[in-house]
Formats: structure tokens, sequence, C-alpha cells
């Protein structure tokens, strides 16, 4: 089933198990921080999170937003995007998906492939350490820029 399909009350359920499993208070600020990134397809950065809801919550702080950001990482509620930790783009898409990021105003897609999913590792990849997941991220020019 693709991540599109799994309704906001799924994903809510979820969060709700996975904190009490992990004995995570339940905080409404968490809540909404994890609202914003798991019903956004955009990849918002923490920055964009922050922004979103803030305007629902003025009295968040972008510190709590950050902190929030990288537990429910930990917690794999979310997964991130790029390797820069200044400049992390948030996914809540915890489902196995590939990325398509435009170079131009940095906009990311989600799209699926089999060809990709089966992808062989090369060897070499052993010598550097274990591979416990894999994305491919696609960079190129989003119809919106090559349109402009």
């Amino acid at each position: 089933m693709e991540t599109y399909n799994i309704n906001m009350e799924q994903k809510m359920t979820r969060f709700n198990e996975v904190c009490k499993n992990a004995g995570i208070k339940l905080t409404h600020q968490r809540m909404e921080i994890f609202k914003e990134v798991a019903g956004s397809k955009a990849h918002p950065d923490a920055e964009s999170v922050f922004r979103g809801v803030h305007e629902r919550m003025p009295t968040l702080s972008q510190d709590t937003v950050y902190r929030t950001l990288w537990l429910l990482k930990d917690l794999g509620l979310i997964t991130t995007v790029g390797v820069s930790r200044e400049r992390t783009r948030f996914d809540g898409n915890i489902h196995p998906h590939h990325h398509f990021v435009c170079s131009r105003c940095g906009s990311t897609y989600d799209f699926h492939s089999r060809e990709l999913d089966e992808l062989n590792l090369p060897d070499q990849i052993k010598d550097m350490g274990r591979a416990d997941d894999f994305q491919v991220t696609v960079k190129g020019v989003c119809k919106d820029c090559s349109d402009s």
C-alpha cells in the first residue's frame, strides 16, 4: 500500500502506539509537529514545519520543533531526505520510495519504482559498512521550473 493511501487517522494511531511503547509523553506540540510532516508531500525542512505549526500554536519555539523532529526520526515515525543536518528535509512517508529533487527550487517529490527497489547494491558497500536501507534521489529540474 502506498503511503498516500494511508489516512491521517491511521498515521495518528501509529504515532500514539509508537510513543506509548517508547514511553514518550504525548504532548500537543509533538502531535501537531507530526501532523505537519505526515500531512505534507513537500518534504518540509524544520523552518517550514515551524512556520506551519506556529500559525496554529504561536507559543511554539523553534527549539521544540527541532528536538521533536529528531525524536520522531529516532522513533521511526518520519525519515529524512538529504545529508545536511542544517537543511534536512523531513518525510512523513516511511515506506520504501525514492525522490526527485529540483535543483532550482528544491521541491522534493516521492516516486515508486520496483526496478530501483530491487537494485543490488555494489559489493564495495560491504567495505564501508552495513547498509540498512537505501533510497535513490534523482536530481533535475521540475516541471514548474522548466515551464518558467
